[in-house]
């Protein structure tokens, strides 16, 4: 099992044990030297004219809001189990599942692969120097794509050749260039020209881009921190490497760029900074210094890309997730002992060509931050959802916080709709066709529902232990109808079921058990689970707002004394029990009056329901005959009828009150009825409140059978001396004549107010 409870797929394959076994230097080079990147030396100026100083360092700050919550839900995963390769990929979809991880992996792949292309265009504007030159000295107008298109063959040429074992040591070299051209930055002054008076933290040029616009630029400066994830399948320790290697990357790159920011505001007016895209350059001890830095931060970023999108790539097609077999057959092959990705290299060298060739990558470039920060949003949520899931096996050595998670990927969604709501939804568009094509071949997978079943396990206990603690009584807290309905007959008796789901929907909480008579055994488990099923099937059918189980027991009254016993599913205690027969069967009606005394003596209201053929018919009319030895359950009858009008296949029932009292007393009884219906706000008219007077000769029985044989549902009263007397089945065989006839016994005072 996995940690979130998915089990592996038959897809998934093993993978080498250490590969090259690289240390932490490599992951923290390959993230610092991605984060680090072309934006510092091009871009920051314009951050610091278009919004200052203080609107800088928010960028800065904002930014990290993902990034670090990003990082310590990366290393807690990271720490929980074996991390191979594939990075990302590889914590996303052992976590998730291949369905979901590889939705997102392939996302995340094209992300690193055109990445390439991005970051040797960027290289190649180091070189304007010499394009001024010789523009200048020899009439030239030189294409940076004469720079940006060899790079890209010969950096992949360098890997196919040498490997990342020389690539990681190219890796030092690029860094050491990027720390000396940051260090010539700090430590320079800048002409007197363009210093300002002092130090302002709001100072920006008039005309200034957005806040919004200006932070979508420089985001990207800031998503290179997984870069090492990428080197994974390498690392001799990943469970120490990663956490250690990515956020010392992250937090180094945060004060760098927090620093550079302070010495831009320092060195130059805002028109400066805006003005000039290499005024680091002016600021720097040796101007040449910035475009030597400016190449070699795209040229790590570029080779740190190259690293990590071919073993993506490679762990994509060995978990067989790109929809052709026979690309994962070739594209996860390996090469030598440390299972270099030859083909997939081959692959992501071919992409980054095409896109350089191109030139302008800015368009994708906005989809590229959208897909990253979708890679973020799902490892913060990783994490979040494994802390609330309380699963055993997910035992992590480094633990983050489940908030951090949180706000990392609340942040994650807020942002990507800042930065262009367009992009932001033709990203999660693109994520979810991906996932719906895994499905389709992934079905023996679990998927969404399965990331959110222990989320929602943990939820659930929380909620009912807090409903118990914090239970109040009936009176203050409004009474609802909690049922629990049992039967032998499940499935076959939909009558009983249908008036279950009225009465639960939206006011209260309804538990459906199916009774199996005879003695507890396996193989009888095994049985009531399969009509359980059915169950299931059938209230997810009917939109039914039911919880279904089954109970075996010697006899009917044991089952609802075992009832009785069982605590509510909704964290409320059961009040109500509910019981039918039908009228053409009344052999079933003795485990039926069973049933009834059972609960009538444990205090729990009773409701009986003697079911017809007619089902209710077209439920447009409810009819409720109060007596004066019934008025205590008066409160219960309307209740019931008002909670089961509200659901919409009674939208548009009549409820008509008939109020049945003996000649020389119709009055009192009759304007009570009348007070509690307008007290209570029922949707009940005064002309629908009918008082009835029994004349000498006549019975009520005869008077409902007049009044009401057409209705679709009657609901009428039983009396406690009728249940413990012995009388109740003469009771349940009253108003022959009607249809279904719903018998209501109130042990409580129910409140109305």
């Amino acid at each position: 099992m996995t940690a979130a409870g998915i089990k592996p797929s038959k897809r998934v394959s093993k993978v080498p044990d250490r590969g090259l076994g690289f240390g932490t230097a490599p992951v923290f080079l390959a993230s610092i030297s991605t984060i680090l990147g072309a934006i510092l030396f091009l871009r920051f100026g314009y951050a610091v004219a278009h919004v200052g100083l203080w609107g800088t360092l928010v960028i800065i700050v904002l930014g990290h809001l993902v990034t670090i919550p990003t990082v310590l839900a990366v290393s807690e995963i990271a720490t929980n189990r074996r991390v191979a390769g594939g990075g990302a990929y590889y914590i996303i979809s052992r976590s998730f599942g291949t369905s979901i991880g590889g939705s997102i992996g392939i996302a995340l792949y094209l992300s690193q692969a055109i990445s390439v292309a991005f970051y040797l265009v960027a290289f190649a504007e180091a070189f304007e120097p010499v394009y001024e030159w010789a523009a200048a000295a020899h009439g030239l107008n030189p294409d940076p794509r004469w720079v940006s298109l060899p790079a890209t063959v010969l950096m992949v040429a360098l890997i196919l050749t040498k490997g990342a074992d020389l690539g990681v040591r190219v890796l030092w070299i690029v860094s050491v260039m990027l720390a000396a051209s940051i260090s010539a930055f700090l430590l320079g002054h800048g002409p007197e020209s363009i210093r300002p008076d002092g130090l302002n933290l709001t100072a920006r040029i008039e005309g200034a881009d957005s806040f919004g616009l200006v932070f979508a630029t420089c985001f990207p400066a800031f998503t290179g921190m997984i870069a090492g994830l990428g080197l994974s399948g390498d690392l001799k320790n990943p469970q120490k490497s990663i956490p250690l290697g990515t956020i010392g990357a992250t937090l180094t790159g945060m004060v760098v760029y927090a620093v550079v920011a302070v010495k831009l505001a320092q060195s130059a007016t805002p028109e400066a900074l805006g003005a000039d895209q290499f005024v680091m350059a002016r600021i720097a001890l040796w101007g040449p210094a910035i475009h030597i830095g400016l190449g070699a931060a795209a040229l790590s970023s570029a080779l740190g890309s190259i690293l990590v999108a071919p073993r993506t790539l490679q762990a994509l097609a060995r978990d067989r997730v790109l929809p052709v077999p026979r690309l994962n057959r070739i594209l996860k092959q390996g090469r030598g002992p440390g299972n270099e990705p030859a083909v997939a290299t081959y692959v992501s060298g071919a992409i980054a060509v095409v896109f350089v060739v191109l030139g302008d990558v800015d368009f994708i470039a906005q989809i590229l931050s959208m897909f990253f920060m979708v890679t973020y949003g799902a490892l913060c949520s990783v994490s979040f959802l494994e802390y609330f899931a309380g699963n055993p096996s997910y035992r992590p050595t480094f633990h983050s916080r489940w908030y951090l998670s949180l706000l990392g990927a609340v942040m994650c969604g807020v942002l990507m709709i800042q930065m262009n709501v367009f992009y932001a939804f033709v990203s999660v568009l693109l994520m979810v066709a991906i996932y719906s094509g895994l499905r389709r071949t992934r079905k023996d997978e679990r998927g969404l529902t399965a990331i959110f079943q222990g989320t929602m396990f943990q939820l659930t206990r929380r909620l009912q232990i807090k409903l118990q603690q914090n239970r109040v009584v009936t009176v203050e807290g409004g009474w609802r109808p909690s049922v629990v309905a049992i039967t032998r007959f499940g499935a076959r008796r939909l009558g009983h079921f249908d008036l279950l789901r009225w009465i639960s929907q939206r006011h209260g909480f309804g538990h459906f058990i199916e009774f199996f008579p005879g003695e507890y055994t396996f193989a009888a488990e095994i049985e009531a689970r399969k009509q359980v099923n059915k169950l299931v099937q059938q209230t997810a059918d009917s939109k039914a707002e039911v919880f279904v189980d089954s109970l075996i027991c010697p006899s009917f009254r044991t089952a609802v004394a075992q009832t009785l016993q069982l605590p509510g599913i909704s964290g409320l205690p059961n009040n109500c029990v509910l019981l039918e027969f039908d009228k053409e069967h009344p052999e079933e009606m003795d485990e039926t009056v069973q049933g009834a005394v059972v609960a009538a003596e444990s205090m729990f209201n009773v409701l009986v329901l003697r079911s017809t053929p007619y089902r209710f018919g077209y439920r447009s009319s409810i009819d409720l005959w109060v007596t004066e030895d019934h008025l205590e359950n008066a409160r219960l009858m309307l209740l019931l009828a008002y909670i089961i009008v509200g659901h919409a296949d009674w939208r548009n029932a009549r409820i008509r009150l008939f109020a049945c009292i003996d000649s020389g007393n119709s009055e009192q009884p009759t304007d009570k009825l009348s007070a509690l219906m307008t007290e209570g706000r029922l949707p009940i008219s005064r002309q629908d409140l009918i008082a009835v007077t029994l004349k000498a000769g006549s019975s009520l029985e005869s008077e409902v059978i007049r009044r009401s044989s057409d209705t679709d549902l009657l609901i009428t009263g039983l009396k406690a001396e009728e249940l413990n007397s012995g009388a109740a089945e003469q009771a349940l065989r009253r108003y022959d004549g009607a249809n279904d006839v719903l018998f209501v016994y109130a042990s409580e005072k129910v409140a109305i107010e």
